[in-house]
């Protein structure tokens, strides 16, 4: 275990590596500035500018500059805000995604769950079709349609939920419900359809014969080989949302770190690009690396190598 968590460390600062160098590159070879975009500055004002933040250096000096501010865990100062480093603001801003990210996770699967193994136990009947047709929807709304849609009926019509910020335990329910909508009907479907192939092999027929119960041959015993393929999508789902949700936090205001990495996109703030990328990226390979990891512990018969 020890050689393996050596080796996917190894492979994780690779991989960061290759991400922040594509970044790097992508980003400067995209034409005009941060300080090009809209605010009609005096020539000498831009180029004050420029040499302040050192962009008129050499491409490769910049690059070995930034890569050396990596190693230092630095992501330099941001160019939309003020006097503020890109580490402050992911800072200020990851807290909040990752909280309602964690929420939003917890509730699709505390939906999803029990609507999969429905769907694959009544599999035919109609609890299985009622389920996969609001699977379906689930997959095919896209979450902006979903948050207008509660922003609409709960907020304009009924005027009962806050329709922005999350300033108090009821400004949570609509993002969380909007967010998940996704991640809710995929996880189902997957559950559904792991659980059945389970249901199909010959330990669950031995099981059968040998008498147990329906819940326990359910499960005890198909569900846990299930959860595998739940497993291995949760991962990258969980990191897409605690590093922020940009539409949702866009549509209510919420002040986490995929708004700023929207407004840094419209001002082509490089180094908050770059910096909140990066971030995102270092927080899939880690999930990735803990579903890794949780593969042995739920079926004893996978193995590290």
């Amino acid at each position: 275990m020890a050689k393996y968590v050596m080796k996917r460390i190894a492979f994780m600062l690779v991989a960061l590596w290759i991400i922040a160098t594509l970044t790097f590159f992508m980003m400067h070879a995209i034409p005009g500035g941060p300080f090009t975009s809209d605010r009609n500055l005096p020539p000498a004002v831009e180029a004050a500018l420029q040499a302040k933040y050192h962009l008129n250096d050499p491409i490769m000096v910049q690059y070995g500059n930034y890569m050396l501010g990596l190693l230092r865990l630095d992501l330099g100062p941001s160019f939309k805000y003020e006097g503020m480093q890109v580490n402050e603001l992911i800072g200020s801003g990851f807290p909040i995604s990752a909280q309602l990210g964690v929420l939003t996770v917890a509730f699709a699967l505390l939906i999803a769950l029990p609507l999969g193994i429905i769907a694959a136990v009544r599999n035919g009947r109609w609890q299985d079709f009622v389920t996969m047709v609001l699977a379906t929807i689930g997959v095919a709304l896209p979450s902006f349609v979903i948050a207008t849609l509660l922003m609409y009926l709960f907020s304009l019509k009924l005027g009962v939920l806050p329709a922005f910020g999350l300033d108090s335990p009821a400004a949570y329910i609509m993002p969380i419900v909007a967010g998940s909508g996704f991640a809710l009907a995929f996880i189902t479907r997957l559950v559904r359809a792991s659980l059945l192939e389970e249901l199909g092999r010959d330990y669950i027929r031995t099981a059968k014969a040998k008498g147990l119960r329906p819940s326990a041959i359910v499960l005890r015993h198909a569900l846990r080989n299930a959860m595998i393929p739940v497993l291995a999508v949760l991962g990258p789902i969980l990191a897409g949302l605690i590093t922020g949700s940009f539409v949702i936090e866009k549509i209510f205001a919420i002040p986490g770190l995929g708004q700023h990495y929207v407004n840094s996109i419209s001002n082509r703030d490089y180094t908050a690009i770059m910096g909140v990328t990066v971030f995102y990226a270092a927080i899939l390979i880690a999930m990735m690396f803990l579903v890794d990891i949780l593969y042995s512990l739920i079926d004893p018969r996978i193995r590290l190598k």
